[in-house]
């Protein structure tokens, strides 16, 4: 059986300079990823903590993931469907 892990999203604004612009927020994902058995969220992570860790899901995507990692995602308080 196959589930979907799709990351977090934040809502930030305003979307534009414009004053009609400060009305509208947009939503952002942000990236999970587990270093050391710890997992972390971060919008805008660096690329030396990717590649030092053990699997990172970037914000914006969607993922099939499988058992094992669905039961991880879930023990650290992520929500997983499944597909």
């Amino acid at each position: 059986m196959a589930y979907q892990f799709i990351p977090p999203t934040v809502s930030q604004g305003p979307l534009g300079l414009g004053r009609l612009f400060y009305r509208y927020k947009i939503n952002r994902g942000v990236t999970v990823y587990r270093l050391d058995g710890t997992w972390y969220e971060q919008q805008f992570p660096e690329q030396t903590d990717l590649d030092a860790s053990s699997v990172y899901y970037l914000g914006g995507h969607e993922y099939t993931v499988n058992l094992a990692e669905k039961t991880a995602l879930e023990t650290a308080g992520y929500t997983v469907s499944t597909v």
